[in-house]
């Protein structure tokens, strides 16, 4: 089907005309080419064929949309049109500078949608801080690294915004954000809950039963704690301050829960003692 610019055959310059334009365009253009003034006109005649077939398509709304869709991609519509040597904004409010002929026609914006990813992290990097770098793989396959400021004392589940670092915006919208959600990796001497973390504390019979002081690691040191007499596995013993940090300043505490080690394999001599203290010892914790 041989293709024809319909807004050109009624003298239109746009696709971007209401239907008593329209109207108009197609009585100017059949009068101007009406058999009776143009007796004997053989391509007149033709001519109002053609007028009479673009009025016919474009005063119908759906085959209009139909041939507009045809029409913008041959004319490689973008930001500007000319309407009738007027600006556009003067078919409404009529009071814009004649002069004026092309104006940009502006799509609506549209924000780019936002991302989100994860990224893991060990404890001791959320507890001090740390700066990461993550890849991420663009829409057009490229792989982009991202350089990511991890906050000290961020929380598990926590998510940090890269402003604009989403996908692109169109027609001029903003471009979205990034969004990294913070895994927390599980630590093999501590346990994260809320502020306080949790460890645990192994000891010697002879210490459980005998009490002590003894060196207790901490996420960021090491101290020294009084262990009671007689203390038993799974008993908490609580150290202030020694925990995780809050958004605060201030810090959770350090729970250290007892587990009461007894030796594998014993030498002759530990034997010997443990034997004499089991003939000795009145304690019995079934009855």
């Amino acid at each position: 089907m041989i293709y024809k610019d319909y807004y050109k055959i009624l003298g239109l310059e746009t696709s971007r005309v209401t239907i008593d334009e329209i109207k108009s365009a197609y009585r100017a253009a059949a009068k101007k080419y009406h058999p009776d003034l143009n007796v004997g006109d053989n391509l007149a005649e033709e001519r109002i064929k053609d007028i009479n077939e673009a009025y016919r398509v474009l005063s119908t709304p759906a085959q209009k949309r139909k041939f507009d869709r045809v029409w913008n991609s041959k004319n490689n519509v973008k930001q500007y049109q000319k309407i009738k040597g007027k600006n556009i904004f003067s078919m409404f409010l009529g009071n814009i500078d004649e002069e004026e002929k092309n104006i940009k026609i502006k799509k609506d914006s549209v924000r780019g949608e936002d991302i989100e990813t994860e990224i893991n992290v060990s404890l001791e990097e959320a507890f001090y801080g740390a700066d990461k770098k993550i890849s991420l793989r663009t829409i057009e396959g490229k792989m982009k690294t991202f350089s990511v400021k991890i906050p000290e004392g961020i929380r598990n589940g926590e998510k940090i915004r890269l402003i604009g670092q989403g996908k692109a915006g169109k027609n001029g919208g903003k471009n979205g954000d990034l969004f990294i959600k913070i895994n927390i990796e599980e630590n093999k001497i501590f346990k994260l809950f809320g502020s306080d973390l949790h460890t645990d504390l192994l000891l010697t019979p002879w210490e459980a039963a005998l009490g002590t002081r003894v060196s207790l690691k901490t996420i960021d040191d090491e101290t020294k704690i009084y262990i009671p007499q007689g203390i038993q596995s799974g008993e908490k013993l609580k150290i202030p301050n020694k925990g995780y940090k809050n958004s605060n300043g201030t810090r959770g505490d350090l729970v250290a829960e007892v587990k009461i080690m007894v030796p594998k394999k014993l030498e002759l001599d530990e034997k010997e003692m443990f034997e004499k203290l089991r003939e000795m010892s009145r304690f019995n914790p079934r009855s």
